[in-house]
């Protein structure tokens, strides 16, 4: 009878051979496919209102440089109708004259412009380089309708013996006739240029505030964007 040893192996039994594995093959993971493409955004046209004066220009050109896709037209505005436009959804956002009444709009104050005193080249106002009110008295000042700027108290002037001009530049012409001066933002006066006027401050003159200002209840992407660019954000940053 054989005998055992240990482990249960028979002596004189031949040695089992141990089997050889075979390797597995690896199976690559699959690599993830290049991310999809957004769909291209519809054309779509940003409407910016601006009362006369008004100066986008640097922020419509960071909005092409920005928002190429979005086209903006610049819609003019007469100031006293500023706020209905901007209800009535004319434009998606203006830039306005203050004061403006805030119910139902999202209004962010940007500047403010000097006053200055519109006379005829002739006039013995121009030899100074800035005017004081006192410096009008006797003179005579022209308020057109569409004013922007309200009363002025200014002592010792003269109301004109006509009716007031339509516009500022009927006011302006007829300074340039001369006949009174007129009292503007410097960038109406500007807006309002020819040779036959100059302007000068007036100092401590009523200011005219200039805001952007839009439908509380539409600040869509377009118009987030528009007061991220008057506010200086750069495209990275987050809004706030």
């Amino acid at each position: 009878m054989a005998q055992t040893g240990r482990g249960g192996r028979r002596r004189g039994a031949p040695a089992r051979t141990a089997r050889a594995r075979t390797p597995q093959r690896r199976v690559p993971s699959p690599q993830p496919g290049p991310a999809p493409r957004p769909a291209p955004e519809e054309p779509r046209t940003f409407r910016l209102g601006a009362v006369a004066g008004a100066t986008p220009g640097k922020w419509i050109d960071r909005w092409r440089e920005r928002m190429p896709h979005v086209a903006l037209e610049l819609v003019p505005l007469a100031a006293e109708e500023q706020r209905t436009s901007i209800l009535a959804g004319d434009v998606d956002a203006a830039i306005v004259r203050l004061p403006i009444d805030h119910e139902d709009l999202h209004v962010i104050a940007l500047y403010d412009e000097e006053p200055v005193v519109v006379a005829s080249v002739d006039s013995a106002l121009t030899a100074a380089d800035e005017l004081d009110p006192e410096d009008l008295a006797g003179e005579v000042v022209i308020t057109p309708r569409d004013d922007v700027l309200g009363t002025l108290e200014l002592p010792g002037t003269e109301p004109p013996r006509f009716e007031a001009p339509e516009t500022t530049a009927d006011a302006i012409a007829t300074v340039a006739a001369g006949v009174g001066v007129v009292i503007v933002p410097m960038s109406l006066a500007r807006l309002h240029h020819r040779r036959d006027v100059t302007y000068r401050p007036l100092r401590g003159g009523p200011v005219s505030s200039v805001a952007l200002a839009w439908h509380a209840d539409r600040t869509t992407p377009d118009v987030d964007a528009f007061v991220g660019i008057v506010r200086g954000r750069t495209s990275n940053s987050s809004r706030g």
